[in-house]
């Protein structure tokens, strides 16, 4: 059974405190905490909503995103009351998703979204296949119509279960009060363990209406559902084997690490082997940018030294990544000298897109720490020389830093240097004399600084804020990279910052983006939520007018949005601004970039907006065209890499 599905089973004041900075994030209980508890168990005589708002109390719910409507409507009574469950109320469904999205990435609790049936789930859908995609752990409860209308297209009537099952984790429809306690329970339990993902909790009107007994903690039956998080120790020690024998290994890290909270051991891991390290899209921060090894992000606008290193390499070591199509470009000459190694806690990746040689099922964290043991140790006497003499100890070597037992990477390490150094990640000044977008989110890296949580939108503006924020702190860096899904920022940088009050919390959104869910700068304001949205307002749909450039004659079909160029501001993103109750400021040259920066970090009681006017033609590069090798690479218009064919 695959990890992603579950088996079917049978007043706000005063509000909770986030965890500091750094801290693990508190588990929903396990069945093994739920039985041990049973002893004593808590029985109340509630309705059906009631037993949900007591439910989410006792898992450790802290916050609810959510908006009432008719179906969900009674449970929106007892909430009112709740002294442990905040709820803020957004203006579009959507938002409360990706807000729950943002607070379970940045938090890495359980995010939870709340929408009423029919067209308030639907609204929904985004959200949950988007975090779907990313393996974020989100529970969204909706209220359905009641029992007897299912079935009847009745008004506001919708099957989100079925639409949602491809896109879940797992889903309910519960009709029975008794039976909200265990679904809560178990959805909290599922969303958070293995590989993360959303479940969805569809409860009936009547069923929230009706009169049950609630008991705490209820009995989990999850037959089959047993993640397996601990490594085999047969593959450990092959792909241990095949690490020694490489001569030109490279760490392919991906968003697993950062599910598994195993960015320390990955760290270990980087110290003890001194092999060169790439972090996709989702990985960034998985280990600061300014770390010797790190070579950068690989893919379709990933650097040189990446996508080389990838295409060089003899030895790939995938750390929780999917060998998505945007990092592997061609896959058929996708890293064609590489052995792989292949760990995720999901086995339905393993061999999905491209065949593992060692292929290890477990949770990362313990997938590294049982990489570094084996490595740490005395190597193999099989496995100890290779017919090129590259293998063995660094001891016998003469390798630089490498402990006994682990092989010296220095002529590979010092290859990859160089690459580095010859094609930089960098851009050139617009003729025009207008504002390089590149230059202003550079700009608000440096200023803002690692200890700031970064949420792109997704677009031309999402690669540069990959490519131009140093980072150095595991989940800073939050976007939407497997769904692609434009308005996330604005509600996801509202939840990073519920589930992280005293943290700066900066969105880096684009025109187009921007104004496709930004109506939640008012959920912002009132609830006291001071996110700063740096608008890069280039007037266009700019990643879409990007490859009109280079692939359609410059036919800029449907691209430009008006909101900056030609004297028109459809709209003015600073009045709308001072008309949401934020602070409104724009900056137009240069010269301005860090002071208007600087006065948008002065600013704590309130969202701030900036609307940064940039050029239109910057383009995001490097870039490896769709459907092409990655060895097309282009680090500018026309311009690749001098490669040596040699091998």
């Amino acid at each position: 059974m695959k990890d992603r599905k579950a088996p079917a089973p049978a007043g706000r004041e005063p509000r909770p405190q986030a965890a500091p900075s750094g801290a693990a994030a508190p588990k929903p209980p396990t069945p093994g905490d739920l039985a041990a508890r049973r002893a004593n168990p808590i029985v109340e005589h509630v309705t059906g909503a009631q037993s949900l708002v007591r439910s989410l109390e006792e898992v450790g719910c802290e916050v609810v995103f959510g908006l009432p409507g008719g179906a969900i409507l009674p449970a929106y009574d007892p909430l009112m009351d709740s002294t442990k469950v905040r709820h803020v109320l957004v203006r579009h469904e959507q938002g409360a998703g990706h807000a729950a999205q943002g607070y379970a990435t940045a938090t890495g609790k359980v995010g939870v979204c709340m929408a009423t049936s029919g067209p308030g789930a639907t609204n929904l859908v985004t959200p949950i296949a988007d975090a779907y995609m990313d393996s974020v752990p989100i529970v969204a409860i909706t209220g359905q119509v009641g029992s007897a209308a299912i079935g009847t297209d009745a008004f506001q009537e919708a099957d989100i279960r079925g639409i949602t099952m491809p896109i879940t984790k797992h889903n309910y429809l519960i009709t029975d009060p008794a039976m909200i306690p265990q679904a809560i329970a178990e959805a909290f339990f599922i969303a958070s363990t293995g590989r993360p993902g959303p479940v969805l909790v569809d409860v009936t009107k009547d069923a929230l209406q009706a009169q049950t007994t609630f008991t705490w903690p209820p009995k989990m039956e999850l037959p089959g559902y047993r993640p397996t998080t601990r490594p085999h120790g047969k593959q450990i020690r092959e792909a241990a084997r095949l690490i020694r024998e490489a001569r030109r290994p490279v760490l392919y890290v991906g968003g697993g690490v950062m599910k598994a909270r195993a960015t320390d051991e990955l760290r270990a891991l980087l110290d003890l082997t001194q092999i060169p390290l790439v972090t996709t899209l989702m990985a960034r921060g998985a280990v600061p940018d300014d770390h010797p090894l790190h070579y950068g992000m690989p893919g379709m606008h990933g650097s040189v030294s990446a996508v080389t290193a990838l295409q060089r390499s003899d030895l790939l070591i995938a750390l929780g990544s999917r060998f998505d199509d945007r990092v592997t470009g061609k896959l058929a000459t996708f890293a064609p000298l590489a052995k792989v190694i292949h760990a995720d806690i999901d086995p339905a990746e393993i061999g999905k897109n491209r065949e593992a040689d060692v292929p290890i099922v477990g949770d990362c964290r313990e997938v590294i720490a049982a990489l570094i043991e084996e490595l740490a140790g005395p190597a193999d006497a099989d496995a100890d020389t290779g017919e090129d003499g590259a293998s063995g100890g660094a001891a016998a070597t003469g390798g630089s830093g490498a402990r006994p037992g682990t092989p010296d990477y220095s002529d590979w390490v010092a290859e990859m240097n160089k690459v580095r150094d010859t094609y930089p990640l960098g851009y050139t000044e617009p003729e025009s004399g207008a504002m390089s977008p590149q230059y202003v989110i550079e700009r608000i890296g440096a200023i803002a600084g690692p200890d700031a949580t970064y949420v792109a939108g997704v677009g031309q503006h999402q690669m540069w804020a990959a490519q131009f924020v140093k980072y150095s702190r595991p989940n800073s860096w939050l976007n939407s990279g497997g769904l692609g899904t434009m308005g996330y920022c604005v509600p996801a940088a509202m939840g990073a910052q519920v589930g992280e009050p005293d943290r700066v919390v900066w969105g880096i959104d684009g025109d187009g983006c921007f104004q496709m869910t930004n109506q939640e700068l008012a959920t912002c304001v009132i609830e006291g939520i001071p996110i700063k949205i740096a608008v890069i307002n280039n007037s266009s749909l700019g990643m879409v007018r990007q490859w009109q450039t280079l692939f359609y004659e410059e036919r800029y079909s449907n691209t430009d949005l008006h909101t900056a160029h030609q004297g028109r501001r459809i709209p003015d993103f600073v009045k709308m601004a001072d008309a949401y109750g934020c602070v409104g400021l724009r900056c137009e040259r240069a010269e301005d970039v860090d002071a208007t920066i600087e006065a948008a970090m002065k600013v704590t009681d309130r969202p701030v907006v900036v609307d940064f006017v940039v050029c239109r033609d910057a383009q995001v590069w490097p870039m490896v065209p769709a459907g092409v090798s990655n060895d097309e690479i282009m680090y500018a218009r026309g311009l690749s890499p001098v490669w040596d064919r040699e091998e």
